[in-house]
C-alpha cells in the first residue's frame, strides 16, 4: 500500500483508546510520525494521541476532505464501528510502517 503521495483519512487514539482524533493527509507516513513525536502543538500532543487505529485511501484531496468531514460529524459509536470493521483489536497499524 502506498502511503506517500496519495490522500488518506485516518483515526488515531491514545494508549487507553479513550480519545479519538480524525485527520487527513497526503503523506500518512510523515503525519503519523509527527503525531508520535509530538512535533505539532495542539490536541494530539495534549492528549498523547500516538496510535493509528484506522485509515483509508481517497482518490483526491477533495474526496479526503469530504470523507474526513463525514467521519468527524458521526457519533463516537460510528467511529468505533468504523475502527473495529478493520481493526477489532485496536492495534497500532503504524507498527508495520518504516519511518
Amino acid at each position: 500500500m502506498e502511503l506517500t503521495g496519495t490522500h488518506h483519512v485516518y483515526i488515531m487514539t491514545n494508549r487507553r483508546n479513550t480519545v479519538l482524533y480524525t485527520g487527513k493527509s497526503s503523506d500518512l507516513l510523515y503525519r503519523v510520525w509527527e503525531h508520535k513525536n509530538k512535533v505539532v502543538e495542539g490536541f494530539t500532543k495534549r492528549y498523547n494521541i500516538t496510535k493509528l487505529v484506522y485509515f483509508e485511501t481517497c482518490a483526491s484531496n477533495e474526496d479526503a476532505s469530504l470523507r474526513e468531514k463525514q467521519i468527524k460529524s458521526g457519533s463516537r459509536r460510528k467511529k468505533i464501528e468504523l475502527i473495529e470493521s478493520i481493526n477489532p483489536e485496536w492495534k497500532d497499524l503504524s507498527e508495520s510502517f518504516e519511518f
